[in-house]
């Protein structure tokens, strides 16, 4: 496909240029070619995929809850936080007091998430740029940023990307009035009924966001966040469970560089990558649902093997741990209404079946256990 004129840098009158898209999409439409299209339907192959095995998950709830602090977490590392999932899993139950600060970062980011979920599923809400506010309004709300963010509002200033002003920056997004023409064609693009293939469609929707830049921070979270939704509100996937900001992490100075090319019209570029990722994600997620069904049965064949008191209490712990994979005794004891030493009896007893090993090895009081084999699964790609 040549090159598309997505906009073009104009001089202002402060003595910066600023990218100013122009109509949107562009009136000649988006060609693509042979290799794009056949990558588009090997993607689209492997999400029906994916989407068809997680619905044979019988937790797949949980799945979806590792996966959503999993993406959480990368985007969030995109944008420099150094917490990991691990450190959000953590938090989430309070049961470490040395956490890093900026784990908000992911914990905000999945509370965005879960809000778009619920807003989608239980309210039906269309992906119009209300949506798009909101769930930038969770995820900065009371959270960490580099300078203020205006939760859920789009800017009213000039922001910048590199650099120390609009001068001297890398890339300056449109003004404020270009930047909300930008957006209303936006939100029409993304509810027009056109040829252009879904999965394809997610990642231009993406890109074009991220050239807006529309909020004053946390435009790529939420940018990556928008992927998901639309690919799920169109459905799909029955369940939100493509997520593709670790395929963005991984590779993120190529990340950054294609859609840098997009502002100049090298769409076929971004989409290429774009649709690389889908496919790398979509074989990982499938490995992953894979993973977990083979240490699910072996650990539900360790239990049943039990005495019919010790199986019981062990069936009753042993699902919670696919939502809440790191513990101590206290949680035990809420999960299970044991007192502190029946519920270590049973931390022992997984420990003795090579379920949950102990976390910090050195450490004599306070100690939490983690179920080691189900969370590398989910980090060992990282």
């Amino acid at each position: 496909m040549k090159n598309i004129k997505i906009g073009t840098n104009i001089e202002q009158k402060d003595g910066f240029k600023a990218f100013v898209p122009n109509p949107f999409p562009p009136k000649e439409g988006f060609v693509f070619d042979p290799k794009t299209l056949k990558n588009n339907d090997k993607a689209t192959r492997l999400l029906g995929k994916l989407d068809g095995i997680t619905k044979l998950l019988p937790d797949v709830d949980f799945f979806l809850l590792m996966y959503l602090r999993k993406d959480a977490a990368s985007s969030s590392q995109i944008e420099g936080t150094m917490a990991t999932m691990i450190n959000a899993i953590e938090a989430e139950i309070k049961i470490k007091t040395n956490i890093p600060e900026d784990v908000e970062d992911i914990l905000h980011h999945i509370q965005a998430l879960n809000y778009g979920i619920k807003r989608v599923t239980t309210d039906n809400f269309p992906m119009a740029l209300r949506f798009i506010r909101e769930l930038h309004k969770q995820l900065m709300h009371k959270a960490r940023s580099t300078h203020f963010s205006n939760p859920g509002q789009f800017r009213k200033t000039q922001n910048w990307i590199g650099g120390t002003r609009p001068d001297n920056a890398h890339f300056v997004p449109p003004p404020v009035d270009d930047m909300q023409r930008a957006l209303n064609d936006l939100e029409k693009f993304i509810h027009t009924d056109d040829t252009i293939p879904t999965i394809i469609k997610a990642g231009i929707i993406h890109a074009q966001f991220e050239t807006i830049h529309p909020f004053l921070d946390g435009n790529g979270r939420t940018g990556r966040m928008l992927i998901t939704f639309y690919l799920w509100k169109e459905g799909y996937l029955e369940r939100p469970v493509l997520f593709l900001s670790s395929f963005f992490k991984k590779y993120q100075k190529l990340y950054y560089e294609k859609l840098f090319g997009y502002h100049n019209g090298n769409v076929s570029d971004w989409i290429d990558f774009f649709l690389d990722g889908v496919i790398e994600i979509s074989n990982e997620a499938i490995d992953i649902v894979d993973k977990i069904t083979l240490l699910r049965e072996r650990d539900m064949t360790k239990i049943q093997k039990l005495g019919k008191r010790a199986s019981e209490s062990a069936a009753i712990i042993l699902p919670k741990l696919y939502s809440q994979p790191i513990v101590n005794n206290n949680v035990i004891q809420t999960w299970t209404g044991f007192t502190r030493a029946g519920a270590q009896t049973v931390i022992e007893r997984f420990i003795k079946m090579g379920i949950l090993s102990p976390k910090d090895k050195d450490k004599k009081y306070g100690q939490s256990f983690i179920y080691k084999e189900y969370v590398d699964i989910f980090i060992s790609n990282e």
